[in-house]
């Protein structure tokens, strides 16, 4: 597995000599796994990449069994010389206080602890364990979302300073080296509740597509992922293209563009100039759905002067004098 890791270190350049990685690690076979092969790159002389590593856990408080998870994961760290950090959090409390479900408050407190740990130790990288099976359960999910061709994407090997190493190694590959290692796991009892949507796509939908339809269904869909990530390649760069043609005004509070150029161009691309007009302005479109931009296309097509649409609380779109204003509330 260690060289299959480092093909897809040196294929997406996840890491480069000199890196200090902060590393989520819950205890699991896929975070475990992780951090044992990230080591072993980085001790193997014969491997010219030299980088550091530091640990970060977050115990949920949800489970009985969190604090030997805990544990466990510093007993690795202790024993191989590697800085551990952790934080027990109530996760449930968040996630009620917050008004979100339990998923999505464990993920917001792991990531800002994460952020936290790559601030006090100086670190440029966070390595996240997802493999090839949570990228197309993420397609799946996706999918049943109505999320649209990005969807298809899944799982990105790199996002800005978030890498995945073992984003193209399958779960049964994980499991055999975790035996191979001796590095006996924690495993997540939760994991196994199909109550949650993630689990019921890993453990009920997969399981059947592979029974009575395609045994490769993991393969076959990582495949329609880089077809998607290719093209989408494609599509992006005539955006930015055409987002040069159309741009009149940017500055931190608002970006104007040409009404009449913004109209002469295909829905497709009128979609995503907006989408890229908005991460621009924001940093992310999180927030911003299909009837959101259907909402703006219209508007603009209308051109009517001095109206505007408020698509939610922080961003105002306006149509007037010929121009598209995107601004901050």
């Amino acid at each position: 597995m260690k060289e299959e890791v480092l093909k897809t270190i040196k294929k997406y350049n996840l890491i480069e000599s000199g890196d200090k990685l902060v590393l989520g690690v819950s205890g699991g076979p896929d975070s475990i796994s992780m951090l044992n092969v990230l080591r072993e790159i980085d001790e193997d002389e014969t491997i010219d990449l030299k980088f550091q590593i530091v640990v970060s856990h977050i115990n949920h408080n949800i489970r009985k069994e969190a604090k030997e998870d805990e544990e466990f994961v510093k007993k690795y760290c202790d024993e191989n010389n590697i800085k551990f950090f952790s934080k027990s959090i109530d996760v449930e409390k968040i996630a009620n206080n917050s008004k979100i479900g339990i998923e999505e408050a464990g993920r917001k407190v792991r990531y800002e602890f994460f952020d936290e740990v790559l601030k006090e130790t100086n670190s440029n990288k966070i390595a996240i364990a997802h493999n090839k099976n949570d990228k197309v359960e993420t397609m799946i999910m996706n999918v049943l979302r109505g999320s649209g061709l990005l969807g298809l994407k899944g799982i990105e090997p790199k996002r800005g300073k978030y890498i995945r190493p073992l984003i193209e190694i399958e779960r049964e590959k994980i499991e055999e080296y975790c035996e191979e290692k001796n590095l006996n796991p924690r495993i997540d009892k939760t994991n196994f509740d199909n109550t949650y949507s993630r689990n019921k796509v890993r453990n009920v939908v997969i399981p059947y597509i592979k029974q009575e339809f395609n045994p490769n269904i993991i393969k076959t869909l990582d495949r329609l992922s880089e077809l998607v990530k290719e093209e989408d390649t494609y599509v992006e760069k005539q955006v930015e293209k055409a987002y040069k043609e159309i741009f009149i005004e940017e500055n931190n509070e608002e970006i104007i563009l040409n009404l009449k150029k913004f109209n002469n161009y295909e829905k497709v691309i009128k979609s995503r100039i907006v989408l890229y007009t908005i991460t621009r302005l924001f940093g992310s479109s999180k927030g911003i759905e299909k009837i959101h931009i259907d909402d703006i296309l219209k508007l603009c097509k209308n051109n009517i002067g001095n109206k505007f649409l408020t698509p939610n609380k922080n961003l105002k779109v306006l149509v007037k004098n010929h121009k598209i204003y995107f601004s901050k509330q």
